[in-house]
């Protein structure tokens, strides 16, 4: 929330003076948890071993004893503990009907108060009635939603009126060098289908 709010704070004209005592969240050294370690969810483990944060996962699968060890990373058999762990949960998931509504109040309620609910994935995956609740209440620090059910959220959802959290809006791939990668591996997996190959990103595979 520091970057947020303290850009607004730096571009206000009533802003005369910066508080000394106005500080944010070290991630360094802090656990991160994410939930899906797939692809990204590696991806994103990769890029936080360099702030040397400790980081816990839980998946469907275990990867291997040689991935985890790249990126430093402990597997969690039950979803609980790494809730009660972690500093930052991140969810990086598929939409499904085991993980609708996968966060509600009793996975909330299991997180540490000082933590933020990270979502990346989709955002029917987090219960957002139990998530307005939770960040009202303090049971929470705070949340960082990309994604939200709809898409956006009417502008009088309670969600938009908190201080706790931010929404962006669905951008986590919300570049030029992002679009053409994934335009390139459209056009592949189309001309695997033409040529009778195997499809390289088969989402569903036989």
């Amino acid at each position: 929330m520091c970057l947020h709010s303290g850009c607004h704070i730096a571009v206000s004209p009533n802003t005369k003076n910066f508080a000394v005592d106005w500080l944010g969240v070290e991630v360094t050294r802090a656990t991160l948890g994410i939930i899906g370690m797939g692809n990204i969810g590696y991806k994103v483990a990769q890029r936080a071993r360099a702030f040397d944060m400790k980081i816990l996962y839980h998946n469907r699968n275990r990867r291997t004893k040689q991935e985890e060890e790249t990126v430093g990373a402990h597997y969690c058999e039950k979803m609980e503990d790494l809730l009660q762990q972690s500093d930052f949960v991140m969810l990086v998931v598929n939409l499904t009907s085991e993980t609708h509504r996968l966060i509600g109040k009793k996975e909330l309620g299991l997180m540490k108060p000082t933590a933020t609910l990270i979502n990346i994935s989709r955002g029917a995956v987090v219960d957002q009635d139990a998530l307005v609740e939770a960040l009202q209440r303090k049971v929470i620090r705070s949340a960082a939603l990309d994604v939200t059910y709809p898409e956006p959220l009417p502008r009088d959802h309670p969600l938009l009126k908190l201080n706790n959290i931010i929404i962006t809006p669905h951008i986590g791939t919300a570049t030029v060098q992002a679009l053409h990668m994934m335009a390139e591996e459209a056009i592949t997996n189309i001309l695997a289908v033409l040529n009778g190959q195997p499809i390289p990103s088969e989402v569903f595979p036989k």
